[in-house]
């Protein structure tokens, strides 16, 4: 006699959907300052806890709070809130651009310009970091310049990759920031492999991988993860869990019953979860991070719980697979919104003056892009000669393709 019922399958289900309010309370939040910090060189066993919890700093009244509230200099959150401002301003007139057929497509960042920026701000400017499609707050935090960032976009006479990228897929080596891949997860083995040179080197220089909680569902997160963990590599390895995939939700990539963090713990790694709309929460892990890896106390595993307020890309349409408006009911906020108002509790910042930082980067942004549309867009053409495509391959260049391009009179 069998006394077993048929076996069944769990498939993760989001707490919202079209039509349905989303209830947040999966995400297991915990009050400003209220977690500890430990010492950088703490064992990676002794961080479960805060794998499980949540680091964060500014309260509802925008005051910062507990161990990981730092002494951020004033420069540095006014940059930060600069970098922000231009990101998502930027964000906004690149997806006009794309609707206008000036690029093909385009990856905003609404409601993560905290994570890069923050990032970005607590490493050195040599440290070298590994983007997926979504960190552009990372260049706008190292001032990079919009016209060549724009010109990537509409892959134009101009482009400094020579249209050989997709649009946002930006590639500036000199500025610590490695060609992004569309192929998901490649770039943290990549990171994690060049952090381990850096160390072969004897350098001081460290790395930064990027991925998206979808992704981390790819093979090459768990082998990245192990790599790291076996040779203490000087590396952040960021989780940047926004809820979403493409379409799916994130318990879909195993966030439902664990956290993404708490993977790092079980292969070795210290980990942290922190609020990624946090800008004082993302310097303060980010700079922990950076320092126990310079310390050679090995790698961290940083999962960012945000949330994507916008479309996956210009492709998406979101309210087919969740509620219309839950970006505006997201428990962490607006980070943008959080840090203008931590400013000004802090006597340091005015509606005046922010009103006048956004008017200011708002022209910068449209002078940019109509410098950019001087060298050529989709709709107008005028792209990379095609005699560009023979270049940058080889060192010196074979004698086959020399007179493949003097057939193509290049």
């Amino acid at each position: 006699m069998n006394d077993y019922l048929p076996l069944r399958l769990h498939v993760p289900e989001p707490s919202g959907r079209p039509g349905c309010k989303t209830d947040f309370s999966y995400l297991q939040l915990s009050a400003a300052g209220a977690v500890r910090k430990p010492a950088v060189d703490v064992d990676p066993q002794a961080t479960a806890d805060l794998a499980a919890s949540l680091v964060r700093v500014l309260d509802e009244q925008g005051h910062a709070q507990g161990p990981w509230a730092e002494d951020i200099p004033a420069q540095v959150l006014h940059d930060g809130l600069r970098a922000m401002l231009t990101t998502r301003i930027y964000d906004t007139r690149m997806v006009t651009a794309q609707r206008q057929k000036k690029m093909s497509f385009y990856i905003q960042s609404l409601g993560e310009e905290a994570i890069g920026s923050a990032h970005a701000l607590a490493l050195r400017g040599d440290d070298m970091c590994f983007p997926t499609y979504r960190q552009q707050s990372i260049l706008m935090a190292r001032k990079l310049p919009l016209v060549d960032m724009i010109c990537q976009l509409f892959s134009n006479e101009k482009d400094p990759l020579k249209g050989r990228q997709l649009p946002v897929m930006y590639s500036y080596k000199d500025e610590g920031f490695f060609s992004i891949s569309g192929n998901l997860a490649t770039q943290f083995v990549q990171a994690v492999g060049w952090a381990m040179a850096s160390a072969i080197q004897g350098d001081t220089r460290i790395a930064s991988a990027w991925i998206g909680d979808g992704s981390t569902a790819e093979a090459d997160f768990h082998t990245a993860l192990t790599f790291a963990h076996v040779y203490r590599a000087p590396v952040i390895l960021n989780v940047v869990n926004n809820q979403w995939a493409i379409s799916s939700f994130q318990g879909i990539a195993g966030g439902e019953a664990t956290t993404f963090a708490g993977r790092g713990v079980g292969c070795g790694i210290a980990s942290l979860r922190v609020d990624g709309n946090d800008f004082l929460a993302v310097f303060a892990a980010s700079r922990w991070a950076a320092e126990r890896a310079r310390r050679n106390h090995g790698p961290t595993l940083i999962e960012w719980v945000t949330y994507r307020a916008g479309p996956h890309s210009t492709s998406d349409d979101p309210s087919k697979y969740r509620p219309a408006d839950d970006g505006q009911h997201f428990p962490l906020g607006d980070p943008i919104a959080r840090l203008k108002q931590h400013l000004i509790v802090s006597g340091v910042w005015s509606e005046e003056q922010h009103a006048a930082l956004e008017s200011e980067i708002e022209a910068q942004v449209i002078a940019a892009l109509k410098a950019a549309e001087q060298f050529g867009t989709l709709v107008s053409g005028r792209v990379a000669s095609a005699a560009t495509i023979f270049e940058d391959v080889y060192k010196d260049m074979p004698e086959h393709l020399r007179r493949q391009r003097q057939q193509m009179g290049a």
